[in-house]
């Protein structure tokens, strides 16, 4: 049975506006970028799926669980200066169940030494509350069905969410921003009607050649907002003959997260990320798991490019 205390502490340490749940957080923020900027769509030229899901705070009552499956394309058309994605989300959070579904489409200009890809998503946001509610004994304490904004019952309520992004790539290093939730979608719940705010993400990374030609090294930074809290992340990647990596970040007042990955073959990756808890909840908690599954390739793949004479090669 999940307690009002329970609750209200997760919220608290989550630093969630009272009118809407924050996005939740990914560890693997560089791989997971569709998720939250609709202006990578595309922009590699391949065919890149990703899933990842998250246990946060495992041990705790109601702790954040999320899994995020995002996959994206060029377009054959115009050029393929164009892209499309498609973005399915569960969040879960308490007595929140949400999904996100939407669809995100970029166009890409060429712009210096790089590409930009400016995008736009569509979709929509279910959000679901199945509240179970303890309510002490006695006289003290107030029943849920006396409080006129408290959600007694299961509710359910869809509404139409948008989103904004701009990417830019430049081979060795790339720099976005983006918004998401830009028409700050209401949710009309029996007892009130509470918002989604918006979310201000930017993030930047690059990649330093070691003298070794074997190693690099890609420092990067993660920044998002819901304009009333913020987080930050900084991280260093180790990539080892671009196969292999293991890494570092910290995020700001929250944890400190180690990472590893490998690349196994024809572009699909594996990495695992563990989070040291650096907050007080660490009492009460073991820690934060991600697992992160990534596969791209080539659009053209299966296309040769060979024109055969003879109908007994074909």
């Amino acid at each position: 049975m999940k307690t009002v205390c329970n609750i209200l502490l997760l919220l608290l340490l989550a630093g969630l506006p009272v009118v809407a749940q924050q996005d939740p957080v990914a560890s693997h923020y560089m791989f997971n970028t569709m998720t939250y900027n609709p202006g990578i769509a595309g922009i590699s030229g391949l065919i890149c799926a990703t899933a990842i899901t998250r246990q946060q705070w495992t041990g705790f009552s109601g702790a954040p669980s999320v899994t995020v499956f995002n996959v994206s394309s060029p377009l054959p058309f115009f050029n393929r200066n164009n892209g499309a994605g498609l973005l399915i989300q569960s969040d879960n959070l308490g007595f929140d169940q949400d999904i996100n579904i939407s669809g995100s489409y970029s166009y890409h200009l060429n712009v210096g030494q790089g590409k930009l890809g400016i995008g736009l998503s569509l979709g929509m946001l279910n959000k679901k509350l199945e509240p179970e509610w303890k309510i002490p004994s006695g006289d003290t304490h107030t029943p849920v069905s006396g409080d006129p904004l408290i959600p007694e019952n299961a509710e359910s309520y869809v509404a139409f969410d948008a989103g904004f992004g701009l990417y830019y790539d430049a081979g060795n290093y790339y720099a976005a921003f983006s918004v998401t939730h830009i028409n700050q979608p209401e949710i009309k719940y029996t007892k009130g009607t509470p918002y989604v705010s918006r979310h201000y993400y930017a993030t930047a990374g690059y990649t330093f050649q070691l003298a070794n030609p074997a190693f690099e090294i890609i420092p990067s930074g993660f920044i998002y907002s819901d304009g009333k809290t913020k987080q930050f992340t900084l991280n260093s990647l180790v990539k080892y003959n671009k196969k292999v990596w293991g890494g570092v970040s910290y995020r700001a007042g929250d944890a400190i997260v180690g990472m590893i990955g490998i690349e196994l073959y024809n572009g699909l990756k594996l990495g695992y990320s563990y989070d040291f808890i650096l907050s007080d909840i660490s009492k009460s908690s073991r820690g934060s798991h991600e697992f992160m599954v990534n596969y791209c390739f080539d659009i053209n793949m299966g296309k040769s490019p060979m024109k055969y004479k003879s109908i007994r090669f074909l």
